[in-house]
């Protein structure tokens, strides 16, 4: 065993368990931070989604206008499917590149898991970090200032809790936990799948 998929609802904690995890000897490989490289400026992503989406969906420096892009995608459900047939490959492509660099525990942090059963296919495990919706609510309006209704209707438009529970090896059950507790629970779990790491 050696792939762990790692999920989570926005404002779950899935970074604070991921930093955790690379603490205990993992490393991670973040799927967000690739698309993240992917549309940024000159990233390989764009010329393909200014040809799909019009040159509107990018800032001036030439990166993704994330803003302009969600609202698109939360409106109409073939543009998402749109958005996804471009990134997901090369995502993906990037992510295996980067697992294939490193001979020890991987962990792949992808938000959207359990709409995947391809990503489901690539893990030996797969650890869910859940918490009620509220909790999520009040961590996503605290780091980021959107408004509460911004936040709920992201959390409509992911995957349900039960349903990412319903894939899982383990549950991070993340709320009212301090650090070190969060951190302790991660690394009797980290040692029963990987005993070589103690």
């Amino acid at each position: 065993m050696r792939h762990i998929g790692l999920t989570g609802g926005i404002g779950s904690g899935k970074s604070t368990v991921a930093k955790a995890l690379v603490a205990l000897g993992a490393t991670l490989v973040d799927t967000d931070a690739i698309a993240h490289a992917l549309t940024g400026p000159g990233g390989r992503a764009m010329p393909l989604l200014r040809e799909a989406f019009g040159d509107d969906v990018a800032t001036t420096d030439g990166a993704l206008d994330r803003a302009r892009m969600r609202a698109l995608v939360f409106a109409d459900a073939q543009a998402k499917q749109r958005l996804e047939r471009i990134l997901h490959p090369m995502i993906g492509q990037e992510a295996q590149h980067q697992a294939a660099a490193t001979p020890g525990p991987v962990v792949f942090d992808v938000p959207l898991l359990s709409e995947s059963s391809h990503w489901r296919q690539r893990c030996d495990r797969i650890l869910v970090v859940d918490c009620p919706e509220d909790t999520q609510v009040a961590r996503v309006v605290a780091r980021s200032g959107w408004d509460e209704q911004q936040v709920r209707h992201v959390i409509a438009q992911q995957a349900t809790r039960s349903a990412r529970r319903s894939i899982a090896d383990a549950v991070i059950y993340n709320d009212g936990l301090t650090f070190d507790a969060l951190r302790d629970e991660l690394a009797v779990l980290w040692h029963q799948w990987f005993p070589a790491a103690r």
